[in-house]
């Protein structure tokens, strides 16, 4: 068993380098900015961003998972087709939606809540929307014909282009906020330059109506789920502009975006899990090999939480320059939802777990109902706790969507697909992991969080960890060395 999850880690390990490379970069333009614009600022360019992430959806329509679907199983002689049809479906219909954006620029940025001032960013977007449209389908068939590594090249290169672009056009031209939409055209640009010759290779420049039929029956019903998924997401960032002001907006997302070390934690597993568990699925110990993952995530999750949330403020107020610190001091006051923004990460990377049954049982028709549960619970929430508690009420509708949502799949997996996990650790984990949270904002709030505070809750906890049999010394010596010394 060590061995097929040594093998999950290895994976992890490398799907993550290129994911930690590129989010990382990423995530440097949040020091950057949160000094160089307001508060007011910088929630106007999320507000315009989180309308970006849902038109995404509506640009490509599904047709780059029809494209792997269906170009995976071709004969060679379709494949040209299978590319070619959804490629120049996509294209001549994100000319349509971009010039519909750029011409009503004005009547969709008031109906968007965005200031009159900032309406010709639309035009902005609605470039930017065609050029990362167009290079989707192209990074769909690197993933699929293997060249993981010139997919990662062209992501990372992106991601630099981008943080430059940024850096030249603010610091040295003086620009605002458009700086960063237009290092955003910049990047995908790039990418679509540098995937030319891949698109070039396989494009036939005609449409085949019987696979445009085929792929768009396949591709459409993604739609729902897509969405559902985005609400969960980015509906906050609307919702909280609609119910406050572009200055919270600012300071939320701000902070929202240091859960990025959780996120990216996730994210490395979530890389390398699914073609693990398809793998292995015909192990005769397959459920006890799924149980364990599960285990040994919470647990590693768990402690990435308490330390994330002990010493982020210790982290957000490290000084990067001149006096500068990660995040700008106008938006430190946000800090107090990191906590709730990591946990909730956790419980999305145990959605991520259960994920396993419904694959394997070819159940995914429930992935939109499971969604769409967290979406009109994120939605919900978000109404009634922001009037009251503001950018924490926010946070909180973040974690209670994926909260529900792994139990949600959980149900649905364990009803075709069942495993018994080691429930008595996890209750324990998830019991232990209450308390802290509670205790965490109980003495933030009534006392400050001072040094020996933190000692204290890391030493209950890690405490708690072991007293309560969640971990013994056996398993973290056996862990240890399948991770990094290679034994079994």
């Amino acid at each position: 068993m060590f061995e097929k999850i040594k093998e999950l880690t290895k994976d992890t390990a490398i799907y993550g380098i290129s994911t930690m490379v590129g989010r990382f970069f990423n995530f440097l333009l949040v020091p950057f900015y949160t000094n160089v614009f307001t508060t007011s600022e910088y929630g106007i360019a999320f507000l315009i961003y989180s309308y970006l992430a849902f038109l995404n959806i509506i640009y490509i329509y599904g047709m780059d998972a029809a494209f792997m679907k269906y170009s995976s199983t071709a004969a060679n002689n379709d494949k040209a087709d299978m590319f070619s049809t959804p490629y120049l479906m996509v294209t001549l219909t994100s000319i349509v939606f971009s010039s519909i954006i750029i011409l009503f620029r004005d009547s969709l940025s008031s109906a968007m809540n965005i200031p009159g001032s900032y309406s010709y960013i639309l035009s902005i977007i609605g470039i930017i929307l065609i050029l990362d449209t167009l290079t989707l389908i192209p990074f769909a068939r690197l993933r699929l014909e293997r060249k993981a590594t010139k997919f990662a090249v062209i992501k990372t290169i992106n991601i630099i282009v981008n943080l430059s672009s940024n850096l030249i056009l603010i610091l040295k031209f003086d620009f605002g906020i458009e700086a960063i939409f237009i290092s955003n055209i910049i990047a995908s640009g790039f990418s679509f330059i540098a995937l030319l010759p891949e698109i070039m290779s396989k494009l036939n420049f005609s449409i085949k109506k019987q696979v445009a039929v085929k792929m768009l029956k396949f591709g459409l019903p993604y739609l729902p789920a897509s969405f559902a998924s985005m609400i969960v997401q980015l509906i906050d960032t609307p919702i909280l502009d609609r119910l406050t002001n572009p200055a919270t907006v600012g300071v939320y997302k701000a902070n929202y975006k240091l859960g990025v070390f959780m996120m990216l934690f996730v994210s490395m597993f979530n890389y390398a899990w699914q073609p693990f568990f398809l793998n292995n699925a015909g192990e005769k110990n397959a459920k006890e090999i799924f149980s364990r993952v599960l285990t040994l995530f919470l647990i590693v999750s768990s402690f990435l939480w308490l330390i994330l949330s002990l010493f982020i403020e210790d982290i957000a107020t490290i000084q990067v320059w001149d006096g500068k610190t990660l995040i700008g001091h106008d938006y430190i006051g946000g800090l107090i939802i990191v906590p709730i923004i990591l946990l909730g990460y956790v419980f999305y990377g145990l959605y991520t777990n259960f994920t396993a049954g419904i694959y394997i049982e070819e159940k995914t028709k429930y992935f939109p109902y499971v969604t769409g549960l967290g979406a009109i619970i994120n939605i919900v929430v978000n109404f009634t706790l922001i009037p009251v508690y503001g950018i924490i009420g926010a946070a909180l509708a973040t974690l209670a969507s994926y909260l529900c949502m792994a139990a949600g799949l959980y149900i649905v997996s364990q009803k075709f697909y069942r495993i018994n996990y080691e429930y008595r650790k996890i209750i324990t984990l998830i019991l232990l992991l209450a308390v802290t949270i509670i205790a965490l904002y109980y003495i933030q709030l009534n006392f400050g969080l001072i040094l020996l505070h933190k000692i204290i809750i890391f030493a209950f906890f890690v405490a708690a960890i072991f007293l309560l049999r969640v971990i013994n010394l056996t398993e973290l010596r056996n862990t240890a060395e399948m991770i990094f010394s290679g034994k079994k």
